[in-house]
């Protein structure tokens, strides 16, 4: 568990999602704004992020919809063109999500340098994208073929939109994925982005995994953060940052830092618990 501060910095630590708008070739794209229109709003997203005080971020083909299992090459080259144009140099841990294509996320944040990934790696299930099945044995041989091993996984095991097609209780889940499927931080979602992780899964996860991190997914927000972070090692924060608290809105700053205020008192009431 100590890897957590080692790479965060904190314990804790509030991962910022960066939505993308939607990527070339997908049926949002806006021709007219281009890939100009995606930096701009990326590099604002992350501005605001950055400035309002969290621990590290994440970009994401949020606006991507309908979201493929395979996505094409344009998605992975523009997709490190943000990446690398975002973070420039600056120093702050950030992260890939490419929806919903493991192999393609490793290999953007291998190319630009990122410490992370999250995706669904394990499991099959039916919903909105027809039958999902993955292959966690061909990623991983595939993140240690091209030189990765460091980069560290965030396995969601409760994917939006779809169902398990064996549903099993969490606890089983997420001790399963640990010990077959290697995975660094076990993330646990609500139904849909945005949607609240339901307390009572994050509680059982947390109970069966002593020394792997379990952390809040989705939904987390500023009423609720205290009794998330009582549970969870961490969280991935994005719906609670946007103006109005819409998804496909952009980022408050004054959101970010309000929430972050939350964040730091529980942290300081944590260490003084801690040292006592």
């Amino acid at each position: 568990m100590k890897w957590i501060k080692e790479l965060f910095g904190v314990e804790k630590p509030i991962i910022g999602m960066i939505h993308l708008k939607a990527l070339p070739g997908t049926p949002r794209y806006d021709e007219s704004s281009g890939m100009s229109g995606i930096l701009e709003r990326a590099q604002h997203d992350f501005a605001a992020l950055v400035e309002g005080g969290v621990d590290a971020v994440m970009f994401c083909n949020e606006d991507d919809r309908p979201y493929e299992l395979r996505v094409g090459t344009e998605i992975a080259a523009a997709m490190a063109r943000v990446v690398t144009e975002c973070v420039n140099g600056r120093r702050i841990v950030y992260g890939v999500d490419v929806l919903w294509d493991p192999m393609a996320a490793i290999s953007i944040a291998h190319a630009t340098g990122a410490a992370f990934v999250r995706e669904v790696f394990t499991g099959v299930y039916a919903g909105d994208l027809g039958l999902w099945n993955t292959n966690c044995g061909e990623v991983l041989r595939h993140k240690r073929r091209i030189g990765a091993k460091d980069l560290k996984l965030l396995y969601n095991v409760v994917p939006e939109f779809s169902e398990a097609l064996q549903p099993r209780p969490i606890e089983l889940v997420v001790r399963s994925t640990v010990f077959s499927s290697l995975a660094d931080v076990v993330c646990v979602s609500g139904p849909m982005a945005g949607d609240e992780v339901p307390l009572a899964q994050l509680t059982a996860a947390k109970r069966v995994l002593t020394d792997t991190p379990v952390f809040a997914n989705t939904g987390v927000r500023h009423e609720t953060v205290r009794e998330i972070l009582s549970v969870a090692d961490g969280a991935v924060v994005g719906t609670a940052f946007k103006e109005g608290r819409y998804t496909w809105n952009p980022i408050s700053k004054e959101n970010v830092s309000t929430f972050m205020e939350i964040v730091r008192e529980v942290r300081s009431k944590g260490a003084r618990r801690n040292a006592s």
